[in-house]
């Protein structure tokens, strides 16, 4: 059933010369479109052309992700998980190796005269100095390299992991920064109309005591006062929460003293990202590549299911001297080896091979299934990042235009209500509207950074393995 692959007469076997029962790999054809369907848009440099160092332009920004990268605990977790793969590795690895022990012993022992060869009672002793083979199986039909090329899959993956934990970090801290800067610059927008609101509320109370405002003049007033108030304490709570995100990112509550107090206006991260063919994201982004090892791994897993079948050799033995008595041990005549070759087939498990060969067949198609799960997933991540991107570059750009014909707007409201033109109902109006679409402005630019963030995440380029 599984000999047709490989099948040695006992001459080549005891050459040891073993050979592979896995199936030969191939990788699935990825279930998705060979194009980005909202790429044509997007210029800019390919990520395979830039690091993160490069992606964040902003010095500040990237002194908190190295802050992060050396202190982050989720990180530092995943990194250890990583060498505990190594050495999970290194464990199976060392069993396609014979061992070599060394290892000296001595016995005393009393015995009865009706037990002993020479029929008198006395005391015998032996002792044994020398080399010996642990028991190490001849890998005939590769059922041990199966295996450890399975743990080197497993571990290849944890580090195609610890890769994304690593992206996931940067733009996380990258994100986080993005977040608190966008409530920061709403804070100071909401105190200025507050205060701009509150010399409006004075300005009514004069005028209502001269007797040229009314009443409702006044509530109306006040009510934009309190209206300002209250969304000044809901946008202090999204910045606090912010900065805590922030400082739990960086890892120390001493490393939050390196966020900068004032930020600059520029951009802070790269405008312009060429997204690439699909088939680039296959052979960068960390998960498709862990999946896949992954896929590798239970693949190799079928050759030692395989392996099962057929018969099993394992060498024993050892080499030194013996002697009755320490002083002997190194003379002439003294010394000793044993060879033990054991050879086992299995007749009859009850089906425990069939099954063990079964499961392993259906973690592969498992495997696969998620494999190309992985792929699907991420190419809606690109594709949303880039459908995100492209609307928000046009929606930043008629938000500022609308932004500044609001306050444009408030402008001439001010001067007509000053100048008895208008009335304070299309004054207030104006403010109301000019404030709602200054927030909106800077909302959309912090979301079109965002964006970005998630569009360079999506795309896993540029992420240098050593952070």
């Amino acid at each position: 059933m599984v000999m047709g692959k490989c099948v040695l007469p006992f001459a080549l076997a005891v050459t040891l010369v073993g050979c592979s029962l896995a199936p030969t790999y191939q990788r699935p054809e990825a279930p998705v479109a060979a194009a980005w369907g909202d790429a044509a848009g997007h210029h800019g440099k390919s990520v395979e052309q830039l690091d993160w160092q490069a992606f964040i332009v902003d010095p500040a920004l990237r002194q908190l992700v190295t802050t992060a990268l050396n202190n982050n605990r989720s990180l530092r977790q995943t990194l250890l998980d990583i060498e505990q793969a190594r050495a999970q590795y290194r464990i199976q690895r060392a069993d396609r190796v014979p061992g070599l022990n060394a290892g000296a012993s001595g016995n005393r022992q009393h015995l009865p005269a009706d037990l002993s060869n020479s029929g008198r009672e006395g005391v015998s002793s032996s002792y044994q100095v020398g080399l010996s083979l642990p028991e190490y199986e001849v890998d005939l039909f590769g059922r041990v390299k199966s295996l450890s090329d399975a743990a080197l899959e497993q571990y290849l993956s944890t580090e195609e992991v610890g890769r994304a934990a690593r992206i996931a970090l940067i733009a996380d801290v990258s994100q986080a920064y993005l977040t608190l800067d966008g409530a920061e610059r709403r804070l100071t927008l909401t105190r200025q109309t507050l205060a701009s609101r509150e010399d409006s509320l004075a300005l009514v109370g004069q005028r209502r005591g001269a007797g040229t405002a009314t009443a409702l003049d006044h509530q109306e007033a006040l009510g934009l006062v309190e209206q300002s108030r209250a969304e000044l304490e809901g946008i202090v709570r999204e910045q606090r929460q912010a900065y805590n995100a922030l400082v739990l990112l960086l890892g120390s509550a001493e490393a939050a003293k390196s966020i900068p107090a004032e930020r600059a206006e520029a951009p802070m991260v790269l405008q312009d990202i060429a997204p690439g063919a699909p088939s680039a994201l296959i052979e960068r982004r960390p998960d498709i590549l862990a999946a896949e090892h992954r896929l590798r791994a239970r693949n190799a897993d079928i050759g030692a299911a395989r392996a099962a079948f057929f018969p099993r050799i394992s060498l024993t033995g050892s080499f030194g001297t013996s002697s009755a008595q320490m002083s002997g041990l190194f003379d002439g005549g003294s010394r000793s080896w044993t060879f033990m070759p054991q050879l086992s087939l299995p007749l009859f498990d009850a089906g425990r091979n069939k099954a063990g060969l079964s499961l392993a067949e259906a973690r592969k198609d498992s495997a696969v299934a998620a494999y190309e799960g992985t792929i699907q997933s991420a190419f809606r991540e690109v594709a949303d990042a880039l459908a995100a991107t492209d609307t928000l570059r046009r929606e930043e750009a008629a938000r500022r235009a609308l932004a500044d014909t609001s306050r444009a707007t408030v402008a001439l409201a001010k001067a007509r209500y000053e100048g008895g033109v208008d009335n304070h109902l299309r004054y207030l109006d104006a403010q109301r509207n000019g404030y709602v679409n200054e927030a909106a402005f800077i909302e959309a630019s912090t979301q079109r950074q965002l964006a970005l963030v998630d569009l360079f995440r999506a795309l896993g380029g540029g992420w240098p393995a050593q952070g």
